[in-house]
């Protein structure tokens, strides 16, 4: 007989995103939301995935330095970026800045990295981990681009883009997990809490096969 399990501990977001707040909803967790306002500058110089995975724990120490996440038994950090040809794309300054990064990706393929961090406040640990997908972008007019920018949907978006949004009419690829390009990598995050001790779904599972 399959046990599933009908209690669970609350969870810490350290995000104000939307996106993420309804995939919270989607797998029924109880959670609370309190931004971090934690700085996400980063260093060019870093490797894409060290300054994801580094903006999504930062999240976290910034709320427990908040004291915020004191009466969490879960806090958790989550970061999206891109990155193509070298160059590291976080969330748009202004609409000038969102426009260069429309111009950059389009006609190619760029990675965009969600990192998701999970942190257990009784044992004083973190998981840290990522998802690279690979988007493909159609050839756009600048037409395109400042209808696009008119919509708004550029604003507070890793890449100026939301691709759930008016931007999915110039993809044309993606190969990758969808949900973590939307903001939070479903099957890695639902790993992470099974892997972490956290009661959620069933407790029958098979073993993940070693690559």
């Amino acid at each position: 007989m399959t046990a599933y399990n009908t209690s669970m501990e609350q969870i810490l977001l350290a995000s104000e995103s939307p996106r993420r707040q309804e995939f919270f909803r989607l797998l029924g967790l109880p959670f609370v939301c309190i931004p971090s306002g934690a700085d996400e500058s980063f260093d060019q110089r870093l490797d894409p995935k060290a300054v994801a995975e580094e903006l999504a724990v930062r999240k976290i120490k910034k709320i427990l330095e908040t004291r915020a996440g004191d009466t969490a038994p879960w806090i958790c950090g989550a970061d999206t970026l891109i990155h193509l040809n070298g160059k590291i794309y976080g969330k748009p300054r202004d609409r000038v800045d969102a426009e260069r990064m429309l111009l950059d990706f389009q006609g190619k393929t760029h990675e965009v990295i969600c990192a998701i961090a999970l942190y257990n406040s009784q044992k004083k640990t973190y998981d840290c981990r990522s998802v690279a997908s690979a988007i493909t972008f159609a050839p756009v007019s600048q037409g395109e681009i400042d209808w696009y920018l008119d919509c708004g949907e550029w604003q507070d978006a890793a890449g100026a883009y939301k691709i759930q949004g008016k931007a999915s009419c110039f993809i044309t690829g993606i190969h990758g997990s969808y949900s973590a390009v939307v903001g939070l990598p479903l099957r890695e995050f639902y790993a992470m809490l099974r892997d972490n001790g956290y009661q959620y779904g069933c407790r029958e599972v098979l073993a993940e096969p070693k690559l």
